[in-house]
């Protein structure tokens, strides 16, 4: 396969697969309470750095990750993302805005990778990866994610200016809550 053509079938391929997919709806909450340029970078950086360790992986490491220690660990993770989302901010009147930018691009990044840990799209890039041109397929994927994140992004944004902050503080806390016990059920 050429490298236009392994960009193209990774970027659709991972694009369809990321609709609905948590992180999608992680990039929807994330647009309700940052501004659409500070979350497009985050998933940018995000899903590039799931994406890059996807591809170098490449699928040959694949049965050997410890899934049910990635699982373990990203539930915790989330569920303590669910505590802090919890935390009255000073931000949370729209008025005072203490979360730098840069804070808010680095919590949006890890956030996104550690939600891509051994996600389906994670493992598909791998799969093709294996196949031939992991670069290109790291480039389409990883497009694809930002892509379908964006759009989850877009509704967040259109969603969160209609919210009162101490409802997207709760709804952040509970999808939060809910991805970690699911991350923490599938490790049995």
């Amino acid at each position: 396969m050429t490298f236009l053509g392994a960009v193209l079938v990774a970027f659709g391929v991972i694009f369809v697969a990321e609709l609905g997919d948590k992180t999608q709806l992680l990039a929807l909450n994330f647009g309700a309470r940052y501004p659409l340029r500070v979350v497009l970078v985050g998933l940018t950086v995000g899903f590039a750095g799931a994406g890059a360790v996807a591809a170098v992986v490449g699928g040959l490491l694949g049965a050997a990750l410890p899934d049910r220690a990635l699982a373990i660990g990203g539930g915790v993770v989330f569920l303590l993302f669910a505590v802090l989302a919890l935390r009255k901010r000073a931000d949370d009147d729209h008025s005072v805005r203490i979360v730098s930018t840069s804070s808010a691009i680095a919590s949006i990044a890890i956030t996104i990778a550690i939600g891509e840990l051994g996600d389906k799209t994670q493992l598909a890039t791998a799969a093709l990866a294996a196949r031939g041109q992991p670069f290109a397929t790291w480039l389409g994927a990883t497009g694809g994610e930002v892509a379908a994140g964006l759009l989850g992004a877009i509704a967040g944004s259109t969603i969160g200016k209609r919210l009162r902050p101490d409802v997207l503080r709760y709804a952040s806390a509970g999808m939060f809550a809910i991805f970690g016990l699911v991350m923490l059920l599938s490790a049995r």
